[in-house]
């Protein structure tokens, strides 16, 4: 019986990707002003955001919207929320930041599942670990499918150099030359990509080997070695300067950002304010009389 409901859901599945309309709108009617209140959760719960001064956050905040407008965000036996949307769309901004009007050309839809899932995009099979993935091939090629908890763990814990919605979208990112592999043609020279294999290939010998604080899974292939490093690169970017100056400087190059030299990282700009601290929308009101009431 359990096996037919899993089936049945699958071929759903199949079926919604292959007949919805092929010119994909987002679906959501995203403000064309950017929300107090979302700004108010990004400060709270987006390290990256809140790093940035006062000119990018509003850079950032477009992005956002655009993103919005363009992707469409659909919950798969889960609903879909602002807080959901806004760390989606974060996860496709942060990547791209240095680079303005970057669009992800291969993405339509992004699937937010209930828990973790497994290749065949089972969600109930005890044996899923699967926390995000970028579909290829057939009707998946143009979707990223994400746990839904997991996305939100990578943004409540920014200090373990893990998340997944990075990761992911640091895929899509090695994907606009059309291939994941591990080497963003579109942004990396052909002179730099041998000493960039030669790089992976030493760091994952020290992985392996028990002498790298590099997330394992980076070691099971160029790409994810790619996405997994990007991870630390964003999240803890001082330490990973520290620890790993090669890859640093490779990666600031391919991003085309120096974070190690920002605030990023420094996780006391994630805080809880108090209901009489000033708003950080600059309103000049306290916070329990400005964006406090929009929550």
């Amino acid at each position: 019986m359990v096996t037919k409901i899993l089936v049945g859901l699958f071929i759903a599945l199949i079926l919604y990707l292959l007949f919805r309309p092929k010119k994909i709108k987002s679906g959501y009617d995203a403000p064309e002003v950017f929300p107090e209140n979302w700004r108010l959760y990004l400060l709270q719960e987006v390290n990256f955001y809140a790093s940035l001064d006062e000119e990018d956050k509003v850079t950032f905040e477009a992005d956002i919207l655009r993103f919005l407008k363009r992707v469409r965000i659909t919950g798969i036996k889960t609903a879909v929320d602002d807080e959901d949307r806004l760390l989606v769309a974060s996860s496709a901004v942060i990547p791209v930041f240095a680079f303005p009007d970057w669009e992800y050309s291969s993405l339509h839809e992004v699937l937010l599942y209930p828990d973790l899932f497994t290749e065949k995009y089972d969600f109930s099979e005890q044996s899923r670990n699967i926390s995000g993935m970028v579909g290829s091939g057939g009707v998946m090629h143009h979707v990223v499918i994400f746990s839904k908890p997991a996305l939100h763990l990578g943004f409540d814990n920014a200090s373990d150099k893990m998340n997944v919605g990075i990761h992911e979208f640091v895929h899509l990112f090695d994907k606009q030359d059309g291939e994941i592999d591990g080497i963003p043609h579109v942004i990396m020279k052909n002179q730099a990509v041998l000493p960039w294999l030669h790089l992976i290939s030493e760091s994952t010998k020290e992985m392996l080997s028990g002498r790298s604080d590099i997330n394992i899974y980076g070691a099971t292939n160029k790409q994810e070695f790619l996405a997994v490093a990007s991870e630390y690169f964003f999240e803890r970017p001082k330490l990973f300067k520290e620890k790993h100056p090669e890859l640093y400087d490779v990666l600031s190059a391919v991003f085309q950002t120096d974070l190690a030299s920002s605030q990023v990282g420094d996780n006391t700009l994630k805080r809880t304010i108090g209901r009489n601290d000033p708003c950080p929308c600059g309103s000049g009101k306290k916070f329990k009389d400005c964006c406090m009431s929009h929550d």
